[in-house]
């Protein structure tokens, strides 16, 4: 293969800097009006009235949909698939509110200005019921969600109280991160679209096919008479994984109002329809004999979840299966709140369970007076230590020495506070990071065209993380053809389906379809060129023949373009291939690792904190694109920055509103917060996880990073910040706390 793995640039950036990428807000659809959502300024309650006059009267207002003139929704518009696939959706099918935010009505208007003056002026009457909105409360009914993802709630292996006995050091401690909210360059957005009985969807989504299985279930049509397109997403990161009120609403309102509805939630309306990360409170417990040897771990997680459905952020899972520990238990309990539902968001559960264990760890290898790095490599583990079956490959221990070295960690020195640069304390910190190696199944097609071309498509996503491009790469190398010949299309459930893009599994999935594709399209060009009379290959064994730059060779010296095989054979050649997982998943577990490295300045009378490097070191099976793999890792590295000093969603106790709703408000890293990124990503074979040995990495580079940071501060200022958001506020506190004792 001699594309797979280049450094290609973009196949889709050309579109994307002179703005002819067409995301799904932007499709020129005749007779087009608009919608605005109405949504609810108390968290509970049932809506006793709804005053509509004014607004129904103003210029260009077309319709205003409510839950007294909703059309009814086969089962009450109640899920269509089990969460959290499905998830519980506020259809304007009741009176009923359960949380600040929730849509509560949609005006339709000629222009998005007649919409949006319109929807200001529903009144919605509201008779307010208890609020749950304090987390301290909620806990005393804290329940167990019974299951997370497919694994039990709740896990125990050996015997935690022996193993605690045994230790030669204790620590305890509670770690706690925020909600956070989602926030995507682009917005949430649909235009729904409907000719006689059947429905056009251009949505913003990470799972196209998803959306036409969710919608048609929802609206009770049959998916053949729904098509849902999106060929470009502006960011996704797991809230655009699910279907939210939005899109069924845009076409209930497009139905009612009988024109093409666009329906795109402003930034502010990103704060709650569409789900986030949940609060989590997580305690853990960690015994070691004197050598550093875990004896014992518990990862005890208690996170907010909503009133209208389940939502489980799987923080626990990590500890499982991380270190080599005889003794565990791990637990997941949920606390009701009155706030919108809760979502995937990159990494979910890793991300925050990374970070309580991977501080619990720098607690720990103080406590002993071993080295951070040589603490996690003793505890390394050779097996899955739950699953008691081998790794498909692991290169963490690479990963810890590559990093370490590039970093320059032998340099340390084990005194909290003792580097300096003038008046600025610098602290450094690490921590492993590790990501679950998923894989679904996939189909392609590929075909070749007369005019010496090939086209591969497959209903996949692109987030915007390169699948345009190593899809491409992909195929050309399947295919023999030179990747400026090849078009790569995703993005339409009329294409193949694929799985959805979170989890981070595209590559993984999708890869081995194009792959596969393309290898049977090259095998039945050569069998054309074999049984055409009037090819110069004619008769020749098909194991002889080869396809390099679009052209058939054989070993005797005879070639002919693919192009003038495919004009005589009359048609394109064209195959499409399905692939999916066997039975490797039981026989190996599969995981991406890595190892990052902080550095930190922080000032002591200020508290203010930057960023000054990090050093990240990945074995995450073969990267397909050089340039788009290392592009993917930094953005989760900068993630991981602006969850460990950034972002928090603030959650007013009166009215349950997300009051910095807004993107001034809601801290995010810009270009002065993120500082020089050193990537190194190994050479690892992983022979088990596709026939390309690709794993995903598009979250694997957040994990890690939040507690490589905090425990860089640690080093830096000598007090141990255990809630994220790490701020200058709680770093004084915490100094004036030490220095009065």
């Amino acid at each position: 293969m001699s594309n797979v793995g280049q450094p290609l640039d973009r196949t889709d950036g050309l579109l994307k800097v002179t703005g002819q990428a067409r995301y799904s807000a932007e499709f020129q659809v005749p007779r087009l009006v608009h919608a605005v959502l109405v949504q609810s300024t108390v968290p509970a309650g049932r809506i006793t009235r709804v005053d509509t006059h004014v607004a129904q009267a103003m210029p260009g207002v077309l319709l205003v949909m409510t839950h007294e003139n909703a059309p009814r929704l086969p089962n009450d518009g109640k899920p269509a698939l089990e969460p959290p696939a499905g998830r519980v959706l506020s259809l304007l099918q009741d009176d009923q509110v359960h949380y600040n935010g929730q849509p509560v009505a949609v005006v339709v208007g000629d222009t998005l200005e007649h919409a949006q003056a319109a929807a200001r002026m529903v009144r919605v009457e509201v008779a307010q019921q208890p609020a749950r909105l304090d987390f301290e409360t909620a806990r005393a009914d804290a329940h167990s969600p019974g299951k997370v993802q497919t694994q039990s709630a709740d896990t125990m292996r050996g015997d935690m109280a022996s193993g605690m006995a045994q230790a030669a050091q204790r620590i305890e401690a509670i770690y706690g991160t925020p909600m956070e909210a989602h926030n995507p360059m682009e917005p949430h957005a649909t235009i729904a679209v409907w000719e006689g009985d059947s429905l056009t969807l251009y949505d913003s989504t990470q799972y196209v096919s998803g959306v036409r299985r969710t919608v048609a279930k929802t609206l009770g049509l049959s998916p053949d008479k729904l098509r849902v397109v999106c060929p470009f997403v502006g960011g996704g990161f797991g809230c655009k994984g699910s279907v939210w009120s939005h899109v069924v609403l845009a076409a209930m309102a497009a139905r009612q109002a009988g024109r093409p509805v666009k329906l795109v939630l402003e930034r502010a309306q990103m704060f709650g329809p569409v789900g986030g990360r949940p609060r989590t409170e997580q305690r853990i417990a960690m015994g070691a004999a004197s050598d550093g040897r875990f004896t014992a771990i518990s990862h005890d997680s208690l996170t907010t979840t909503s009133m209208i459905e389940d939502w489980t952020e799987p923080c626990a899972i990590v500890t499982r299966m991380l270190y080599d520990t005889p003794n565990q238990r791990t637990t997941h309990r949920l606390a009701r709140l009155n706030v919108g539902p809760h979502t995937f968001q990159r990494a979910p559960g890793e991300a925050t369970g990374t970070f309580a264990l991977e501080v619990a760890l720098d607690v720990m290898a103080y406590a002993l007076g071993i080295d951070p790095v040589e603490l996690r490599l003793r505890n390394d583990a050779a097996q899955d230590p739950e699953k008691r079956i081998p790794w498909s490959s692991k290169s963490l221990a690479a990963c810890y020495r590559t990093g370490a070295e590039r970093f320059g960690w032998a340099r340390r020195n084990p005194q909290p506070g003792s580097m300096r640069e003038g008046t600025t304390r610098v602290g450094w910190g690490m921590a492993t990071a590790t990501y679950p190696a998923n894989r679904s199944a996939a189909a392609a097609t590929a075909r070749y065209l007369p005019d010496g071309t090939a086209q591969v498509e497959s209903g996949s996503q692109d987030l915007g993380t390169g699948t345009y491009t190593v899809m491409t790469q992909v195929a050309a190398d399947a295919m023999g053809m030179p990747v400026d010949r090849v078009l790569f299309s995703l993005g339409d459930t009329r294409m193949p389906e694929a799985p959805v893009s979170g989890g981070s599994q595209s590559v993984a999935s999708v890869s081995p379809a194009v792959q596969a594709a393309g290898q049977q399209a090259r095998d039945a060009l050569i069998a054309a060129a074999i049984a055409d009379a009037s090819s110069p290959l004619h008769g020749l064994d098909a194991g002889a023949i080869t396809v390099a730059d679009g052209v058939l060779s054989a070993h005797s010296g005879a070639r002919e373009p693919a192009a003038a095989v495919v004009a005589r054979y009359g048609r394109p050649i064209e195959v499409t291939a399905k692939v999916q997982p066997g039975e490797e998943k039981q026989k190996f577990s599969m995981h991406s690792f890595g190892a990052v490295f902080a550095e930190v300045h922080v000032d002591a009378d200020l508290g203010v904190i930057r960023v000054s490097r990090i050093v990240g070191s990945y074995g995450v099976g073969r990267l397909l694109n050089a340039k788009t793999g290392r592009s993917q890792l930094m953005g989760g590295i900068v993630w991981g920055i602006g969850m460990a000093l950034f972002e928090e969603s603030l959650l007013d106790p009166r009215y349950g509103r997300i009051v910095n709703n807004n993107l001034a408000e809601y801290h995010v890293p810009v270009n002065a917060d993120v500082p020089d990124i050193d990537i190194l990503v190994l050479d690892e074979a992983d022979p088990h996880i596709n026939p390309l040995g690709a794993k995903g990495i598009g979250e694997i580079g957040i994990t890690g990073v939040p507690a490589a940071i905090a425990n860089a501060v640690y080093d830096a200022v000598g007090v141990r910040i255990t809630d994220l958001p790490v701020t200058a506020d709680k770093v004084l506190a915490a100094l004036k706390a030490r220095g009065s004792r």
